[in-house]
C-alpha cells in the first residue's frame, strides 16, 4: 500500500459553482490554499452569524485538486480517503460524481479505481461543502475540508480498509496473548503474515529483519476473505498511562514468496475493566480517571488544527495530572488518537450530540430565544448506522481507547425529549432560559423513544468491536434510569449528576458509574475520589473553545483549563494540586474582594474561578491583597519581604487552594509549602515593571521543509529585567518570511478583531504565533515589533 497526502495547492473559492464538478473546468481564478482548510476563521467575527458557533460564517465552497498517476501505477486500486469535511460534502474525480457525506467529523473513502486516468491525462478531484447554515451546531464546527486528504493505491491483493483488529485477549507481565482479526480482498490461496516489533532502538536479544527486532510472528494460508490468527509476546511491555510502549503489527499479504500488501498497525498491550465496585481497572491496577473533555478547534486555527498543536495542548495537560480525554462530541482528527496512544492518554470516543431530535441552536446569545434547530438530527436516521462504525473502524486499534459513547445528552429535559413523570425539570445549563422551556409539553418526543435508538446503536458498535464497553453521558439519569436508556450502556456516564452516585450505586450494584461531564468544583472531584465504585470525571472543559458563547463580544467558551492559546489559567494549578502527586505550589495574588464575599463556600470558589489573578506582585502600596496558593502542601507559610505574614496547616490546604490577606508593600511575596513528607517548596512573586520589550520563545529551531509541519513561538512583553507583564496587552505586528503565518492567538474569547490580521494584542502579556512549514528549503524569519517596544526577531530553517 502507497499512501499520498494531497495538502498543497487546492484551489478554493466560497461561492458555489454549479460547472465545478468537470474536469475541464477553468479554477486558475480561485485561491490556492492548503489543507487543511477552514473558511470560517478567514471572515471577520460578526453578529449577523450564530453565537452557539462562535460568530463565523458558513457558506458553499468548493474545492478543486490536480494529481497525476504514473502508466506503472496501471492495474492498482486507487482510493481517496477524506478524515473529516464539514459538512455535506460532494466528490467528483474527473467529472464523476462519487458521492458524499453530511457528516463533518466522521472519515469517508471512495475506490475511485474506475474514475482515474494514468499517464500524462491528469486527474482532478472536485469537493462541493455545503455549510449554509451556520447555527447548525451548538458549538463551533469549522467550515471546509478540515483534516487531511490521503490518496491511497493498493495491489489487487490487498487488506482490506480498516481490515485489521487487533485484541488483546490477555496480558500480564509473563505473557500477552494477542488474536489479530484480518480481512483480505481477493487473497485465497495467499499467505498472510503477522509480525509484531518491539519499539525501535530497544534492546532485545530475538531476531530481527530489515524493519526492526521481532517479538512475535506467525502466518497462515488464506482459505476465506476473514482470518483470526493469534500472537504469543513473552514477557511483554504492557501499554500504560505512565509507559505507553508501542509494539508495531506488520500485516503482509504474501503470494508465491512476495510481498503483495504490507499494512502496518501500531498496538500497545493492555488490558482494562469498568468493574462497579473498583472503577476503572488498567492492567489489574484500580486507576482513577482523571479526565477532560476537549471539542476540537484551537482558536484561530478554528477546525484545520495539525498535530503539532495537540502535542502541545496534550503535553501542558498531562503535566496537571490530567490521564484522559473525552472526545466531546464527536470523533476528532486521527492523528490526535495516535499523540494519545504515544503519551498515555485514555479516551472516551464519541460519537454524537443529537440523534433524531433537533436540540436548541443558540443563536443571539446562550439561552437567548428563539433557538435554532437545524443539525446532524436530519441526518441521523439515513446515516448514523455508517457514522458510528466508521468511528468505531477506525479508532478501535488505539489502545488508548477504552469507551465507545454514543451519545452526549440525548436525554437533556426537554432538549427536545421530555415525558409525563416530570411535570418540570431543569437542566444543567438552563440558566436564563424561558420559562417555558422548563415545563412538561406532551408535543415533544417522549424520552422512551431513545431506548430503542440507543439499542440499535449498541449492536452496531459491539459489531464492529465486541471488547470495549458502551457508554453514554446522561443528562437526566433521574429519569433514564427509569425509562431503560441507561440498561442499555455497559458503562453509565452522568453530567453534573454526582450527588446521584451514592444513592444509584446502592440501585444498581452492577453498574459501572462514570462522571462522563463534571464541573471544575473540588465538591464534585471529592464524590469521586471518595468512592471506588466511581471510575473517575471528565471536567468540562480541558481547554477553552470557540461557540457557545453566552453572547457578544465573547466568541467561546472560557471553561477550559488552558485557554485558547494553551496557556494554563490559574484554575489549572488548582487542578494540578488537586490531581497531583508531586508537589504543586502556584502563588498568585489580586485585589482582595470584599470581606462579604468571603463567606463559606464562595471562599474558597471565588479564587479558583476568578479572572483577576496576577502571577505578579505589582499592586500599589498599602492596598489591601489577597493571596491565593493552590498547593497539595501539608502547611504554606507566606512571606513579604523576608517577614512571615500568614501560616495555613493542611485540613485547609486539602481543597487545593489557601487564601490569605496582607498588605501591599515593594518587594517580593513567597509561599513556602511543607509538603507531607516534610520536603519544602517555595514559589514567589516579585516587582514587575513597565512594558519594555519583546521576548520570543520558539519550541523547535528548524522546521521540515513540507508545507505541513508547524511550530509555535510564543511572544512575550517583558520590563527591562525580562519579565513578563501579566496586564500588558500592547498591539504585536508580526512578519513572517520564508514561512507561512497560520494564525494569531491570544487567548481572549473577547477580542474580536479578525484572524486574518497579521497583528494582534498581547492578552495577559503573550502572545502566541503559529508559524507553519514553507514546501522549498531555506531560512524562516519572524519579526514581532509593537510601536512602543521595538522589535524582536527569530531565524531558523526550513530543512
Amino acid at each position: 500500500m502507497e499512501s499520498r497526502i494531497l495538502s498543497a495547492d487546492w484551489r478554493f473559492t466560497l461561492e458555489d459553482v454549479p460547472q465545478a464538478w468537470q474536469k475541464g473546468f477553468d479554477d486558475a481564478a480561485w485561491r490556492v490554499v492548503s489543507l487543511p482548510h477552514d473558511w470560517a476563521v478567514e471572515h471577520p467575527f460578526s453578529t449577523q452569524y450564530s453565537s452557539g458557533t462562535g460568530y463565523l460564517p458558513g457558506g458553499v465552497g468548493w474545492y478543486r485538486q490536480g494529481f497525476t498517476l504514473e502508466e506503472g501505477e496501471r492495474g492498482k486500486r486507487v482510493e481517496l480517503l477524506f478524515d473529516g469535511v464539514y459538512n455535506h460534502s460532494s466528490v467528483w474525480v474527473n467529472g464523476y460524481f462519487l458521492g458524499g457525506r453530511p457528516n463533518g467529523y466522521v472519515p469517508f473513502r471512495f475506490d475511485v479505481t474506475d474514475a482515474v486516468c494514468f499517464g500524462e491525462a491528469g486527474n482532478v478531484i472536485s469537493v462541493r461543502v455545503d455549510h449554509s447554515d451556520p447555527a447548525d451546531s451548538r458549538w463551533f464546527t469549522g467550515s471546509g475540508i478540515t483534516r487531511k486528504v490521503t490518496l491511497i493505491l493498493r495491489d489487487p491483493v490487498h487488506v482490506a480498509p480498516d481490515g485489521v483488529f487487533v485484541v488483546t485477549e490477555s496480558a500480564d507481565a509473563r505473557e500477552a496473548l494477542l488474536r489479530v482479526h484480518t480481512r483480505v480482498e481477493n487473497g485465497l490461496g495467499a499467505t498472510l503474515r503477522q509480525t509484531l516489533y518491539y519499539q525501535d532502538g530497544d534492546e532485545h536479544d530475538e531476531h530481527e529483519d530489515k524493519n526492526g527486532k521481532i517479538a512475535a510472528e506467525t502466518c497462515v494460508r488464506i482459505q476465506s476473505p476473514d482470518t483470526s490468527q493469534t500472537l504469543c509476546v513473552e514477557r511483554p511491555h504492557l501499554w500504560s498511562v505512565e509507559s505507553p510502549y508501542l509494539y508495531r503489527l506488520v500485516t503482509t499479504v504474501e503470494m508465491d514468496g512476495v510481498a503483495r500488501d504490507a499494512v502496518s498497525t501500531p498496538i500497545g498491550l493492555r488490558v482494562f475493566q469498568f468493574d462497579p465496585e473498583k472503577g476503572f481497572v488498567l492492567n489489574g491496577e484500580p486507576l482513577k480517571l482523571k479526565g477532560v473533555c476537549v471539542h476540537h478547534d484551537a482558536g484561530c486555527l478554528g477546525a484545520a488544527v495539525r498535530a503539532p498543536v495537540w502535542r502541545r495542548r496534550l503535553l501542558a495537560l498531562k503535566a496537571l495530572g490530567v490521564n484522559a480525554l473525552r472526545m466531546s462530541h464527536n470523533p476528532h482528527m486521527p492523528e490526535l488518537y495516535d499523540l494519545c496512544d504515544e503519551m498515555g492518554l485514555l479516551v472516551m470516543d464519541e460519537a454524537f450530540d443529537e440523534w433524531e431530535g433537533f436540540k436548541n441552536k443558540w443563536r443571539t446569545g446562550h439561552n437567548v430565544a428563539p433557538p435554532h434547530h437545524a443539525g446532524y438530527a436530519a441526518d441521523f436516521p439515513e446515516w448514523h448506522a455508517r457514522d458510528v462504525v466508521a468511528m468505531v473502524l477506525r479508532d478501535r486499534n488505539h489502545p488508548c481507547v477504552i469507551l465507545w459513547s454514543i451519545g452526549n445528552e440525548i436525554d437533556y429535559p426537554n432538549d427536545p425529549y421530555a415525558h409525563p413523570r416530570f411535570s418540570e425539570m431543569i437542566g444543567n445549563n438552563d440558566a436564563n432560559k424561558p420559562d417555558r422551556e422548563f415545563v412538561y409539553d406532551p408535543s415533544r418526543p417522549n424520552a422512551e423513544r431513545i431506548v430503542p435508538i440507543a439499542r440499535a446503536l449498541y449492536a452496531l458498535v459491539k459489531a464492529a468491536d465486541p471488547t470495549r464497553p458502551v457508554t453514554a453521558a446522561l443528562a437526566f439519569p433521574e429519569l433514564s434510569t427509569l425509562t431503560g436508556f441507561a440498561d442499555e450502556l455497559d458503562v453509565v456516564g452522568y453530567n453534573y449528576k454526582e450527588h446521584l452516585f451514592r444513592e444509584d450505586h446502592a440501585r444498581f450494584p452492577n453498574r459501572p458509574l462514570l462522571a462522563s461531564e463534571a464541573s471544575r468544583e473540588t465538591a464534585a472531584w471529592r464524590v469521586v475520589r471518595e468512592n471506588d465504585f466511581v471510575a473517575g470525571q471528565f471536567l468540562w472543559t480541558g481547554i477553552d473553545f470557540l461557540g457557545e458563547t453566552h453572547g457578544w463580544p465573547s466568541r467561546g467558551s472560557n471553561a477550559g483549563l488552558l485557554d485558547l492559546a494553551g496557556f494554563r489559567k490559574p484554575i489549572a494549578y488548582h487542578r494540578a494540586a488537586l490531581w497531583l502527586d508531586q508537589p504543586v505550589v502556584k502563588l498568585f495574588a489580586r485585589h482582595a474582594p470584599e470581606e462579604s464575599e468571603t463567606g463559606s463556600d464562595a471562599w474558597r470558589r471565588s479564587p479558583i474561578h476568578a479572572t483577576d489573578l496576577v502571577d505578579a506582585w505589582a499592586f500599589p502600596e498599602g492596598a489591601s491583597i489577597e493571596a491565593v496558593v493552590m498547593t497539595n502542601a501539608a502547611a504554606v507559610e507566606l512571606f513579604l519581604n523576608g517577614v512571615r505574614v500568614g501560616f495555613q496547616a493542611s485540613e485547609e490546604a486539602s481543597e487545593g487552594v489557601l487564601l490569605f490577606r496582607l498588605t501591599a508593600a515593594p518587594g517580593v511575596l513567597v509561599a513556602r509549602a511543607t509538603m507531607t513528607d516534610g520536603a519544602v517548596v517555595e514559589d514567589s512573586l516579585g516587582d514587575v515593571g513597565m512594558p519594555a520589550g519583546i521576548t520570543l520563545t520558539a519550541d523547535r529551531t528548524s522546521l521540515i521543509a513540507d508545507g505541513r509541519a508547524l511550530m509555535h513561538i510564543v511572544a512575550e512583553i517583558t520590563d527591562a529585567n525580562r519579565r513578563r507583564v501579566p496586564n500588558a496587552e500592547n498591539m504585536l505586528h508580526v512578519d513572517v518570511t520564508g514561512g507561512v503565518l497560520l494564525g494569531l492567538e491570544n487567548g481572549n474569547q473577547e477580542d474580536t478583531q479578525a484572524y486574518t490580521l497579521p497583528y494582534r494584542r498581547a492578552h495577559r502579556g503573550r502572545l502566541l504565533l503559529y508559524i507553519g512549514a514553507p514546501t522549498e528549503r531555506g531560512e524562516i524569519r519572524v519579526k514581532v515589533s509593537s510601536d512602543t517596544l521595538g522589535s524582536a526577531e527569530w531565524c531558523g530553517l526550513a530543512e
